[in-house]
């Protein structure tokens, strides 16, 4: 069986604090660590209630400083919202500080609303179109030091940090298999193109000095629980969540409810099913065969788990039973 990864937003809780969800964050690597999973990866959002991990290498670094083993990283850094020089300079100090460990997952998107992008990004439209070059450049700031470069990364340079590339469509698929670098595909929130897009990136991948074949990342929303009644309870808080997101009304993440009728319309039902399509919620047999059926149709590398509890117990429980069905599914492979 795959190796399991966690995706991590440092959920802010109804009635918790930044501060609460960022130690929330810290617990969880640790329990991931010591779980065996492979990754421990922090998202970029900006100006939402609900989301603590704004600052995403200040919070890698929290979570790194706390764990010795697990890779801790981005999935991901939404580049066209920084210049990759920045970006070089914070993933070197990163990689210096917590050497060996450390990833990072680039996305396109602004990961936030239209005018929380103009404030970050300025010039938009220039900064989106740019992200192929970006990448680029990017690379090379983390690269060897050429004779004749003027601009250089300190730190940064010559530290090689793994690249990632993230996507929900067709776009970052060709480019991962253009430049020859690993992909991971949001399939936790997105999963339209999820097929098509792992065979375009399959077919065009290039080999490269950091990969010599395709290496491909899943994404699926996780909750596990000890029955699946408990689970599909639990689960109402990312329902929630998505409403409030469809509606545009974003606030912090809301605690379960026993039945979302009345909280959502049907058409926001639609919604909201289609994109949880490849949500794995359930108890211990139930997850079990979920992931395995997934893994089996997108014949992945790796799966990353994205767990939205509200209650942290329930939430480093969940922790445990995925990590249990991955030992008894990689025991019967």
């Amino acid at each position: 069986m795959i190796p399991f990864s966690v995706l991590d937003l440092s959920p802010i809780t109804e009635g918790g604090s930044v501060a609460q969800s960022l130690e929330n964050s810290r617990r969880l690597a640790l329990a991931a660590e010591k779980n065996g999973y492979k990754r421990f990866w922090l998202a970029e959002h900006h100006g939402m209630k609900g989301i603590a991990s704004a600052a995403t290498s200040i919070v890698i670094s929290h979570v790194a400083a706390a764990t010795k083993s697990i890779r801790v990283g981005s999935g991901g850094i939404m580049l066209p919202n920084h210049s990759p020089l920045v970006i070089a300079e914070q993933f070197g100090t990163l990689a210096a500080l917590y050497p060996g460990r450390i990833d990072l997952g680039l996305g396109r998107a602004p990961g936030t609303d239209t005018r929380t992008a103009q404030a970050l990004r300025r010039n938009m439209e220039a900064s989106s179109n740019n992200f192929p070059n970006d990448v680029v450049e990017l690379q090379a700031l983390l690269g060897p030091v050429s004779e004749d470069q003027k601009i250089i990364a300190v730190p940064g340079a010559d530290s090689n940090v793994p690249i990632w590339l993230l996507g929900s469509s067709h776009f970052s698929a060709h480019l991962a298999g253009m430049l020859g670098l690993p992909f991971a595909f949001a399939s936790h929130f997105a999963p339209d193109m999820l097929l098509s897009a792992l065979e375009i990136y399959r077919e065009r991948f290039t080999p490269s000095p950091q990969l010599d074949k395709p290496h491909v990342m899943v994404g699926v929303m996780g909750v596990a629980a000890d029955t699946d009644e408990e689970a599909n309870y639990l689960f109402t808080s990312m329902q929630q969540s998505f409403v409030a997101l469809r509606r545009n009304a974003r606030g912090r993440f809301p605690p379960p409810v026993q039945s979302m009728d009345g909280l959502w319309a049907p058409d926001e039902k639609i919604f909201v099913d289609h994109a949880m399509r490849y949500a794995v919620v359930g108890g211990p047999e139930t997850i079990r065969r979920k992931i395995a059926s997934f893994v089996d149709l997108t014949k992945a590398d790796e799966l990353i788990v994205s767990m939205p509890i509200f209650d942290m117990d329930k939430r480093l429980h969940s922790l445990e039973l995925f990590a249990e069905a991955q030992r008894s599914l990689a025991a019967a492979a």
